[in-house]
């Protein structure tokens, strides 16, 4: 049994995440103009996007409850990146898909992945939070998901545009206004939309306008169909553990919000590798067992619910000490933007726009040593590159809260 420290850990974990150092752009195949590259329509094509979805296939999705946090966590991890290079993988070169992933929530994934995920989605518990709440039976369920796989096939609907075709499709059942959300009410058919999603029925279309729009992940992926469910489950377990290991079925069925019970029976259908860490026992993959012999060094600005922050474990240990009660809400990660040294949370961070102009708050929870300092200063200015703006940085105490 491999035996390894913590700070081993973080290190492979910051290299796989390629936080350690970004990624670098593809080099662009066949013969290269002296001027350099151009696409069909002239324009200089940007030479990080090649790498883009890649990376987001190498941290299993990039959260995207906010855009330009998603922006930002993509960017940090791909040299030269900036958020035109994210949205043009999305919504240009459509390599990235906006859909829910882990947890239900709503993520970028990559779209050659969409198999896998839609294989293991639709195969694993559905979680609780995705229940219907008692607004649909099955059949209706069923009735619903059919009818948003047919309205979506070949366009892009607003949701006020789909709840027409959705009704036009099952019966003026699925459009009572039924549903509770926030200070409205939804119309009923909208229950099954998590469902629909997980069945690779629907994704996210590009806003019209200050609409968001939705449309058919085939659209995305030509050909479009899910890998069977069992290997589908084998292999997302497999890339999580590539990116977030070594692991416990506790762990992967957390960040799947999954039962417990379902993991470890899942763990225990793959060819695993047992290790200690430091007296702990976690899993990896079988034949991945290579981890750099020194621990990690580095300061970084990872965003909200960055993937890093989210998916790695022990929590005791990536939120140390103060860093805990301070950067966690309620026990869970990834509702503060957190600031990274030597691979370990050390404080929080806030950013706020106007115009141009980026202001960054850090509130670290130790004085930062000048090299430290130094190091931050130059993330700052990383932040200002991806985020296309002008940053500027203060040292102190944030009073804005956990994010929701």
């Amino acid at each position: 049994m491999t035996g390894l420290t913590w700070p081993q850990v973080h290190a492979r974990r910051l290299e796989r995440h390629a936080l350690a150092a970004p990624a670098g752009p593809r080099t662009p195949a066949g013969p290269v103009a002296a001027d350099g590259p151009r696409a069909a329509d002239g324009a200089r094509p940007d030479p990080a996007a090649g790498v883009v979805a890649d990376v987001v296939s190498a941290i299993c999705g990039a959260h995207a409850q906010v855009a330009s946090a998603a922006e930002l966590s993509v960017g940090l991890r791909v040299a030269g990146a900036t958020r035109t290079t994210v949205r043009q993988a999305l919504w240009t070169d459509r390599t990235l898909v906006k859909t829910r992933g882990p947890r239900g929530t709503v993520h970028l994934l990559a779209a050659a992945d969409l198999p896998m995920w839609i294989g293991a989605l639709s195969a694993m518990p559905v979680p609780s939070q995705e229940q219907s709440q008692g607004l649909l039976t099955p059949a209706q369920t069923e009735q619903v998901v059919a009818a948003i796989a047919d309205a979506l096939r070949d366009d892009e609907l607003t949701t006020v545009e789909l709840t027409e075709q959705v009704v036009a499709r099952t019966g003026p059942w699925a459009g009572d206004r039924v549903m509770e959300a926030f200070q409205d009410r939804w119309p009923r058919w909208m229950a099954a939309m998590a469902a629909a999603t997980r069945r690779g029925a629907m994704c996210s279309g590009p806003n019209r306008g200050r609409a968001t729009t939705h449309t058919s992940p085939a659209r995305w992926l030509p050909g479009f169909a899910p890998m069977a469910g069992p290997a589908a489950l084998a292999e997302l377990a497999r890339r999580y553990l590539y990116a977030y290991g070594p692991a416990t079925p506790a762990h992967f069925a957390q960040w799947l919000a999954a039962p417990r019970r379902w993991a470890a029976e899942l763990f225990g259908t793959l060819e695993l590798a047992q290790v200690t860490v430091e007296g702990v026992q976690a899993w990896v993959a079988a034949g991945d067992t290579d981890f750099p012999p020194d621990g990690p060094t580095g300061v970084r600005l990872l965003p909200y619910f960055d993937a890093y922050q989210v998916g790695c474990h022990p929590r005791e240990l990536l939120f140390p000490g103060a860093a805990g009660p301070r950067a966690l809400a309620g026990g869970q990660a990834g509702n503060h933007p957190v600031l990274l040294v030597d691979g370990t949370v050390a404080g929080v961070w806030h950013q706020r726009r106007s115009g141009r102009r980026i202001h960054v708050t850090v509130e670290p929870l130790a004085e930062l040593r000048a090299d430290r300092r130094r190091a931050l200063d130059a993330q700052v200015e990383l932040v200002g590159r991806i985020l296309e703006g002008t940053p500027s940085l203060t040292i102190g105490p944030i009073s804005v809260g956990a994010h929701a």
